[in-house]
């Protein structure tokens, strides 16, 4: 069984600097295992602090980086998704497997180490996408572990023939079913789609992922669903097993009526998953003056008991343009324009990018403690939080208890001498 000490780290009490044992991918207490039978391999932790490591709850693998093919002339949602409808024509299992490999090395150097991926299904692509995230699952296994949606981007009866696809999805390996109901063409199809993602969700034993109400307000009823969603999760006994995405129409609803539907996504046990740089990026685009910032009400949702979390969305396509695949640097942007700055805000921000991401994703014993599973970054920084506002490297990844990334800092500082006689 493999077995990894970790000297002098700080962990739960961060002022108190101890040793950090993991024997089979579990954090145990170091003072209960003998290292020489285990041979354990030693590590100086020099005093670093360790945090669990980062979750992406929502990444779309397959159309990452393809800005380099065909970026977004106009830079709406709209165009974006016809400019993306237009390369999945040519997308190859090799060129889906590159570019993705090239994410998540980049996500594992940053201190990811679980993700939910959305791969798209329709009769465009067909089963590719899922195909090359199925194999990549079986790739990276033991260093970042991945759940797969099938996800209908373009809509279910918007493109017939996608459903019997998103089912055979299903049958191949996808362990979550997707949701788009705003790409259907009217509000009637779009809560047909909702029903009948959830139909496949109990169909198949599976949870359900929505991209939902994602637009500057509701004015276009199919922007606006998150009340169906929340009614299907209650009434089917989906508590906990269900995501939106986005729900950026949320923030643009009145005080009184926003408070409304927080209390019925909290009832219903759904979680909320923001995706600023997306959201910033498209949001507002239409507003000539007091340009709406478009982020789902992070503060108002998690004060009403709903889970939230956040993730980078698109890497670098027409969705969004930018990107780093790094979590830390999500927390950042969000804490900048969400109003979230305060020490409980800040610890809320880092929750969603780590522990509070793993609970949406079912997974419970992510955290840096005994029992934990043993996936941890070592950061250089007094505090978690400030590892948001240091933007600290990763000096060491663990996944499973087992050092998968690490970064070497060297930072030379000399003081300039000038004569001016």
């Amino acid at each position: 069984m493999h077995a990894t000490v970790v000297n002098d780290v700080r962990f739960g009490d961060v002022n108190r600097r101890r040793d950090l044992a993991m024997v089979g991918g579990r954090i145990v207490d170091s003072s209960t295992i003998d290292r020489r039978s285990l041979n354990a391999d030693v590590i100086d932790g020099a005093g670093l602090l360790a945090i669990p490591s980062f979750v992406e709850p929502h990444l779309h693998l397959d159309k990452a980086l393809l800005n380099r093919v065909h970026p977004s002339l106009t830079g709406t949602l709209a165009d974006a998704i016809a400019v993306t409808a237009g390369l999945k024509a040519k997308f190859d299992r090799a060129d889906i497997l590159s570019r993705s490999r090239e994410v998540l090395e980049r996500a594992i150097t940053n201190g990811t180490t679980l993700a939910r991926v959305h791969a798209e299904v329709d009769p465009t692509v067909g089963l590719l996408s899922v195909e090359a995230m199925v194999e990549l699952r079986e790739e990276y296994r033991g260093t970042l572990e991945l759940q797969i949606v099938a996800f209908p981007q373009e809509g279910i009866f918007s493109r017939p023939g996608t459903l019997p696809l998103l089912e055979a999805a299903l049958r191949l390996g996808a362990n979550v079913i997707g949701g788009c109901p705003y790409s259907e063409r009217d509000v009637d199809d779009a809560r047909r789609h909702v029903k009948v993602v959830f139909d496949l969700a109990e169909r198949f034993g599976v949870p359900a992922d929505f991209h939902a109400d994602f637009a500057d307000d509701a004015s276009d009823a199919r922007f606006a669903l998150i009340d169906d969603i929340a009614e299907h999760t209650s009434a089917r006994g989906l508590q906990h097993r269900v995501v939106a995405g986005h729900l950026t129409s949320l923030a643009a609803s009145s005080p009184r009526a926003r408070q409304e539907t927080i209390a019925r996504i909290a009832d219903a046990g759904v979680s909320v998953i923001a995706l600023p740089a997306t959201d910033l990026h498209l949001g507002g685009r239409n507003d000539d003056r007091a340009v709406r910032r478009g982020i789902t009400p992070i503060a108002e949702l998690a004060a009403a008991g709903v889970r939230v979390a956040m993730s980078s969305n698109n890497v670098r396509n027409a969705f969004t343009p930018f990107g780093n695949v790094d979590q830390l640097q999500n927390a950042l942007l969000l804490a900048q324009t969400a109003h979230l700055s305060t020490d409980a805000e800040l610890e809320l921000v880092l929750r969603m990018v780590t522990t509070g991401a793993a609970e949406i994703l079912g997974v419970s014993n992510h955290v840096a403690d005994i029992g934990g599973d043993g996936d941890l970054v070592l950061v250089d920084a007094a505090r978690p939080t400030q590892a948001i506002l240091d933007q600290s490297p990763r000096r060491k990844v663990f996944a499973r208890g087992t050092v998968v990334a690490e970064t070497v800092v060297e930072v030379h500082r000399y003081r300039a001498r000038v004569d001016f006689s």
